[in-house]
């Protein structure tokens, strides 16, 4: 086992900097998160920006999940491992990440609404966010309209995610949009909004801006929202 080990190190280092960064994605992808790990330091031993290694290694990785995900190649487990391994990646990175002021994609705040206790597919949507380079804060099950409202004054998030899984439940979407609106605040924030029994349809009735129907989807309407808005806030 130790020469396995030994073989592998000597292998990644010996490897040219573009092929590290594959390999890192493969590995992720694969869901093996102490060889993500060992493939992150290699680059910043290198002297690649944390950035960078986050990038073109881990965010390149998520976005190949993302698509496999979205398209019925990989499945919830195997996205889960692959989330887990980009975890152990960012560990090492988010510390570095931070020292450096590096920029992330937007904020988001996202919880699963009132008298919900369901969360899988929402720290989903969290694990693949954060692959793709945002900042999240997730602020898990039953969440009261001032939980809401709390946390988007504390964070100033770009993107607010609502889940539910319950039809009973799903209701109370409306109440923490109509809360937003009665703070002037509506149009300041993106909200999105998923879960098993919604749809597009009351999406739009809610006065939300997007229904995500799975986390790949998450992450490409959030993408695209955040950059109309910020071309709107350019013009």
């Amino acid at each position: 086992m130790t020469d396995e080990s030994e073989n592998e190190e000597i292998n990644i280092q010996e490897m040219t900097t573009p092929e590290l960064l594959e390999l890192m994605q493969e590995d992720l992808y694969d869901g093996y998160a102490d060889e993500v790990v060992e493939e992150v330091n290699e680059a910043l031993a290198r002297g690649m920006s944390p950035y960078d290694v986050l990038t073109q290694g881990l965010v390149a990785g998520m976005e190949v999940v993302g698509v496999d995900f979205r398209d019925g190649i990989l499945f919830v487990p195997e996205v889960l491992m692959a989330a887990k391994a980009m975890k152990a990646g960012m560990e090492v990175l988010r510390p570095l990440l931070a020292e450096t002021g590096a920029p992330t994609i937007g904020k988001m705040v996202i919880g699963t609404v009132k008298g919900d206790i369901h969360d899988i597919g929402k720290n989903l949507v969290v694990m693949m966010m954060e692959g793709a380079g945002f900042e999240v804060f997730n602020l898990g099950i039953n969440n009261s309209v001032d939980d809401f409202l709390g946390a988007i004054a504390e964070h100033q998030p770009d993107i607010l995610g609502m889940s539910a899984l319950l039809t009973t439940t799903m209701p109370y979407m409306r109440e923490v949009i109509n809360a937003l609106k009665a703070k002037g605040i509506r149009n300041d924030i993106i909200v999105l909004v998923g879960g098993a029994p919604l749809n597009e349809a009351f999406a739009e009735d809610i006065e939300a801006d997007a229904y995500c129907r799975d986390a790949a989807v998450a992450v490409e309407t959030a993408k695209k929202l955040i950059q109309i808005k910020r071309s709107k806030s350019r013009a």
